[in-house]
């Protein structure tokens, strides 16, 4: 007799009997646990998401009674024993204050813990030590304040911490040290204070130390250097000060190190030169001193390395010829010196290079032993953005410099660089800024430049290029800025008769002092496109996409000269005073309605103001001086309520100050060398004024040649939006958060 029909009906039955009673083989959560995980959901309630977690979901619903808790969202159990051993509530939306005798306490099962990106506050209770059995908790992104527990320091298995993006301010308590397992410890973006305990030497597994952006202070404990097995630290921002230990060339397994932005000094260690595993060096914004160590040159896997803003002296080390993984390479403002450091010219995956606001000197080299130059080396095709700036090299620019057409980003300015620019940007598709004001260059403006279809920065100040107006820039549709003050530039501003050029991106125009001649064509402020509009003024976005872009600009603002050197994407600026302008200024003046500066002093025009002028709501700073504008200020202009500088003087105008706030304010000497002036803030007051008083309409003749140019270019140019947004300018702009090319 077979045994097969004996078999199949055994495996049905057992089957069956599973199905129905599952109760007999599945674990249940212990009811203890359930309850008190449901006791520590009523202490806190729903409150809104986390602006940090791309998907919140409160998990909290799911937990209700008479249900196991096994399968409540967050929380997983031992399979055989049905106890809690990891609770997730991150990205939950829960809020509330976390009480020192919180139910979850009693859940002593617990292996991981995970509050993070929530809105817990109050303070970790002390007897946090009661989960005994945790190897991972993690808090980071809430607001839990005070001080952190001693008694984290019990908890013997624990190998994960994470405590970042708080509001905690103490100092660090030393039992943190007593965690011997830890793998991670992560403190950044806190107030912590205090020196940084040496019993953090005592963590050997430690493999990442995240003290990022705290107020830590004193010096580095040299017991840092133990921690053989690091492969992170992160000390940026904070206040330490001393040396850095030698002890740390040891890390020997260390492959990211952040010092920047804290008081170090001192000389940087040559034992640095030992962690053969470095793959980023950080030690920017301190006040280290001496030559940079030659051994740094042994960092054969270094990629981003930045020294900047130091008191570095003497020049770059000829081993860093050897670093043939490096990237990124940055020692602006230091006191460096000697000549372009020609070993660089050998690092083929060097893509971004400072060398800005140093000593350097010497004429930029064309070619190295014969056969290595900028163009032929692989450097040219790795090589996206060189800053040179503010340093002292003098003779002609390379013009191998710009045969590669790998390059976004070039600055040259402020140095000493001479002789004609030569048509040397046919290779120029993908360079976005171009910065060489402040040199010596002369003869007329290159036209390969229309061939750099993706710049958007257009910096030429204060040489001697000598030339007309370069209409034929329209045709560079992403320019957004185009500064060329102080040159020989010359000629009348009209582009054709019957023609309107459209610069549809431009919005920064600084063509002041130059030798520009005639009258201003009535259509000449309808070139200007994107400023016709407003633009979004609720995002803050950088012409570049990065922290560390450099578009730095000088401009008449408000009656000073600013340097500012990042720009934001909302100001608009027209200057082109000091030349030798005349005739009216043309009513199309009214269709710039985004202008924020504007700046037509020192000329020699003529006529009433434009009363068109009012159309300019967004106007902060006008400067109408030193010119020969007659007739009386349009009361309209009071009007403007984001006017805050009004400079008019040394003109022939007549009649009463505008009595609005936003002229009230002026200075007298904003008003100045006008004989017909009178009212405050000018100490000359009127005689009996009408308070009505009227517009002073422009003649007949001017009136209407005006009206019929504006319409005839309006119809021409309707439809157009501006582009992308743009504008204002951050001075200076630093920021504490860590760039993502520090990484």
């Amino acid at each position: 007799m077979s045994t097969f029909p004996i078999t199949l009906s055994l495996l049905l039955f057992i089957f069956n009997s599973q199905k129905l009673f599952p109760a007999a083989t599945r674990i249940l959560c212990r009811p203890d646990q359930r309850d008190a995980l449901l006791e520590f959901k009523n202490e806190f309630e729903i409150g809104k998401p986390s602006p940090f977690c791309t998907i919140a979901h409160p998990k909290t619903l799911s937990w209700v009674n008479n249900s196991d808790c096994c399968y409540w969202d967050g929380i997983t159990c031992d399979a055989k024993s049905g106890e809690v051993i990891k609770l997730d509530l991150s990205c939950s939306s829960v809020r509330g204050r976390f009480h020192s005798d919180s139910k979850l306490l009693k859940v002593q099962s617990l292996r991981i813990l995970d509050l993070s990106h929530n809105n817990f506050s109050g303070q970790i209770p002390f007897s946090i030590q009661k989960l005994s059995h945790l190897t991972s908790l993690n808090v980071s992104r809430n607001s839990f304040s005070r001080c952190i527990p001693s008694s984290i320091g019990d908890i013997p298995n624990l190998t994960f911490l994470d405590l970042s993006r708080n509001k905690f301010v103490s100092k660090i308590p030393s039992s943190l040290g007593s965690l011997l397992h830890l793998t991670s410890l992560d403190l950044s973006n806190n107030s912590f204070f205090g020196e940084i305990p040496f019993s953090f030497g005592n963590l050997s597994n430690l493999i990442s130390l995240n003290l990022f952006d705290n107020n830590f202070e004193g010096k580095l404990p040299s017991s840092l250097g133990n921690l053989s097995y690091l492969k992170f630290l992160d000390l940026s921002v904070n206040n330490i000060v001393g040396e850095i230990p030698s002890s740390l060339g040891n890390l020997t397994h260390l492959a990211f190190f952040y010092l920047h932005f804290n008081n170090f000094s001192g000389n940087i260690p040559s034992s640095l030169g030992n962690i053969s595993h470095l793959t980023a060096l950080t030690l920017s914004f301190n006040y280290f001193v001496g030559e940079i160590p030659s051994s740094l040159g042994n960092l054969s896997y270094l990629k981003n390395l930045i020294l900047s803003h130091n008191s570095f002296v003497g020049e770059i080390p000829p081993s860093f010829g050897s670093l043939s993984h490096l990237a990124f390479l940055n020692v602006e403002s230091n006191n460096l010196s000697g000549s372009f450091p020609l070993e660089l010219l050998n690092l083929t995956k060097l893509s971004i290079l400072f060398l800005s606001n140093n000593r350097f000197s010497g004429i930029l080299p064309s070619s190295f032993n014969n056969t290595l130059d900028f163009s032929n080396t692989s450097l040219s095709s790795k090589l996206r953005e060189l800053y040179i700036d503010n340093n002292n090299f003098i003779g002609p620019i390379p013009i191998s410099i710009f045969q590669s057409v790998s390059l976004v980003r070039v600055h040259l300015g402020n140095n000493h660089l001479s002789g004609k620019l030569s048509e040397i940007f046919f290779n120029g598709s993908n360079l976005r800024s171009l910065h060489l004001g402040h040199n010596q260059l002369v003869g007329k403006l290159p036209r390969s430049l229309s061939s750099c279809s993706s710049l958007e920065v257009l910096n030429l100040e204060h040489n001697r290029i000598n030339d007309t107006f370069p209409f034929w820039l329209e045709s560079l549709r992403n320019l957004q800025v185009l500064v060329l003050h102080s040159n020989e530039f010359h000629g009348v501003l009209q582009y054709h008769p019957n023609v309107t050029p459209s610069f549809s991106q431009l919005r920064i125009i600084d063509i002041s002092y130059n030798s520009f001649t005639g009258t201003l064509p009535s259509n000449f402020f309808m070139y200007w496109s994107a400023i016709f509009s407003k633009g979004n003024h609720s995002e803050l976005n950088y012409v570049g996409d990065r922290s560390y872009d450099q578009d730095s600009l000088a401009l008449m603002n408000k009656g000073l000269k600013m340097k500012y050197r990042r720009i934001l994407t909302l100001l608009t600026a027209i200057d082109i005073s000091e030349n030798r302008l005349e005739g009216n200024i043309p009513k199309s003046i009214g269709q710039v309605k985004n202008l924020i500066v504007l700046n037509l002093s020192s000329n020699g025009f003529s006529g009433h103001i434009p009363s068109s002028l009012a159309n300019l709501t967004t106007l902060e700073s006008l400067d109408l001086s030193n010119n020969k504008l007659s007739g009386q200020i349009p009361p309209s202009l009071g009007d403007l309520t984001s006017l805050s500088n009004i400079t008019v003087s040394h003109n022939q105008l007549v009649g009463q100050i505008p009595q609005s706030t936003q002229f009230q304010t002026q200075d007298a000497s904003s008003f100045e060398d006008n004989m017909g002036l009178c009212g405050r803030p000018l100490s000359i007051t009127c005689g009996y004024i009408d308070t009505e008083i009227s517009e002073e309409p422009e003649t007949e003749e001017e009136e209407e040649e005006e009206e019929q140019a504006v319409l005839s270019w309006t119809a021409a140019v309707i439809g157009l939006a501006p582009g992308i947004i743009f504008g204002l300018i951050i001075g200076n702009f630093v920021t504490l958060q860590k760039p993502q090319w520090l990484m």
